[in-house]
């Protein structure tokens, strides 16, 4: 018994031996909780959105030192009541333009400001001024406009003439469906497109096409080379839907600066001539009847064409035309219409000496070099 005794007592000590000791360390761990060193994260890496340098880059510096010499044009027209007794002007459209110099004239689209009896030029910094028609011409789709205002924005440059490459870089910015100072890229699609113009029987050729959206709204707006140059302006898209299929047009810089600076001299633009006279109709019915080219109508007396022996084709008495000299080519361009020698002629600056090829009414042909003259 005395054995038994000892043995359970040596149990309980054991017991609570090992009892205390484990309440002890857990008690000691509560005072003194280990610390794990944390490691600081790394810092997040500094994106750059446009690196110097980079297209990105350059396109943003583009847009931001052009952007200014954009505007908004807003059109409206006199309406009267059904009674006719009150009037007032209500909207007609929007459209886009761009300063040409210091004197306050921008260039815009002649269908921009069709119809209209007023027009609003806004400028980029909020400002707004009235604008006054300077001229318009509905073949080549240009007009000017002029405001009255201090401070204006940097007009910008117009590209040299010669015609940009296909594949080359362009940008647009306008104002489409309203939306102002939109900014769209692309390049240049193809040269040399044609479309009808507004006035009947005429081409609008030399068109430069690109795939930059281009929207109703952007009409008038420039469309800018890589180096912030005008190398055309915005004038119309090919849609089925009416909005931008990839497919829009601008007047190539070279008729821009043909035209807009005659309309600024006297208002309107008329196409330099060679001293001869043609007839639409007429020379569409000859054509029709298989002989192509231009027939000369009448000469100038004293023009240089008169002192080369030019003789005009001579009118019947039962109205049949009996063709004097044709012109076939020009330029070393071939003339099968009227509308082709108008357009070569159109590409020459007065002054400007070119040779003529005729057919004459031997069957022969002569080739001669004139002058381009003014038009009247």
């Amino acid at each position: 018994m005395r054995g038994l005794f000892v043995a359970v007592v040596v149990a309980l000590a054991l017991g609570l031996g090992l009892g205390l000791g484990f309440e002890g360390a857990s008690l000691l761990g509560q005072r003194e909780p280990q610390v794990t060193a944390l490691t600081p994260a790394s810092p997040a890496p500094v994106i750059t959105v446009a690196p110097e340098g980079s297209d990105e880059a350059a396109t943003i510096d583009l847009f931001r030192s052009a952007r200014d010499s954009v505007v908004a044009i807003s059109t409206s027209t006199s309406q009267r009541d059904v009674f006719g007794r009150n009037a007032g002007e209500v909207p007609l459209g929007t459209g886009s333009g761009w300063l040409w110099d210091n004197q306050g004239h921008v260039v815009t689209n002649a269908h921009v400001i069709e119809g209209a009896s007023a027009a609003s030029v806004q400028l980029a910094d909020g400002r707004a001024f009235d604008a006054s028609l300077v001229g318009r011409d509905t073949i080549h789709d240009l007009a000017v406009l002029q405001i009255d205002g201090q401070d204006l924005p940097t007009p910008l440059t117009l590209a040299a003439p010669e015609p940009p490459l296909v594949g080359s870089r362009v940008l647009a910015i306008g104002n489409p469906f309203g939306l102002d100072w939109t900014l769209t890229t692309g390049i240049v699609s193809a040269l040399e497109r044609e479309l009808p113009s507004d006035q009947a029987g005429t081409v609008r050729r030399g068109l430069i096409q690109t795939d930059a959206a281009i929207n109703p709204g952007n009409s008038g707006g420039p469309l800018l080379n890589s180096a912030g140059q005008v190398i055309g302006v915005n004038t119309a898209i090919y849609s089925p839907s009416g909005g931008s299929a990839g497919i829009g047009f601008a007047i190539p810089a070279a008729t821009v600066a043909r035209v807009v600076p005659e309309l600024i001299r006297s208002g309107r633009y008329t196409p330099p001539t060679l001293g001869l006279t043609f007839d639409p109709r007429i020379n569409a019915a000859i054509n029709r009847q298989g002989l192509p080219g231009a027939i000369v109508l009448d000469v100038d007396r004293g023009s240089e064409a008169a002192q080369e022996g030019v003789e005009p084709a001579q009118i019947l008495r039962d109205g049949r035309v009996r063709p004097g000299y044709v012109i076939t080519e020009l330029g070393g361009e071939p003339v099968a219409t009227l509308d082709d020698l108008l357009a070569a002629l159109d590409a020459h600056a007065v002054g400007d000496r070119v040779e003529v090829t005729f057919a004459t009414g031997g069957g022969e042909e002569q080739t001669m070099e004139l002058s381009v003259l003014a038009g009247s």
